[in-house]
């Protein structure tokens, strides 16, 4: 019987032993320690480093690119962007509105998003003018109506929406899915 013990404390042993000295201890294997790296930041074209310490110029404005493309909707017809871009449609009865201005400061946060998916905002302060996309959305107050490259609404909204929601609101039409496998998934 003590061969029998002896016999199992060995083997157990060995197998202890080859799975390394600490496990062998009854320890734990010990995490890996971390690894930082440190990356500079690019260049900007054209500018040079500063050693004077005075403060660093305002930031770039973003390139030609991503600016939004605001547009008034006494200036184009929903017929001329059809199959183009994407009209996001933002209503209100007055300028001065502040759905409308924390709207228009929403879109401006993040241009590029609305850029990539080929959008072209269109302002419509002045119920009184009856603007062909007044006649054709029928808003109520402040509205903001996003549409898709056929003229079909996406979606009708009484509140501000930031870029994300209405990226979200496009990326889910088959068009825009379309467009993003045609594109290698952008």
């Amino acid at each position: 019987m003590i061969r029998f013990l002896l016999g199992k404390l060995t083997g157990l042993a060995l197998v202890l032993m080859s799975c390394g000295p600490v496990l062998a201890m009854g320890g734990s294997t010990p995490p890996p320690d971390s690894i930082a790296v440190e990356r500079a930041a690019p260049a900007r074209p054209g500018a040079t480093p500063r050693d004077d310490g005075a403060a660093a110029p305002a930031a770039p404005q973003p390139p030609a690119a991503e600016q939004l493309d605001i547009r008034a909707a006494t200036d184009i017809t929903p017929e001329a962007l059809l199959f183009e871009r994407r009209p996001v449609v933002v209503f209100a009865d007055t300028p001065a509105d502040a759905a409308f201005a924390t709207q228009m400061e929403l879109l401006q946060r993040d241009p590029a998003a609305l850029a990539r998916r080929g959008v072209t905002v269109i302002t419509d302060t002045d119920p009184a003018a009856q603007s062909p996309w007044r006649q054709k959305l029928r808003p109520r107050g402040f509205s903001l109506m996003v549409l898709d490259l056929d003229g079909t609404v996406i979606d009708r909204k009484p509140s501000p929406w930031d870029s994300r929601e209405i990226g979200r609101a496009i990326d889910k039409t088959p068009v825009r899915r379309s467009e993003s496998r045609a594109h290698g998934g952008r």
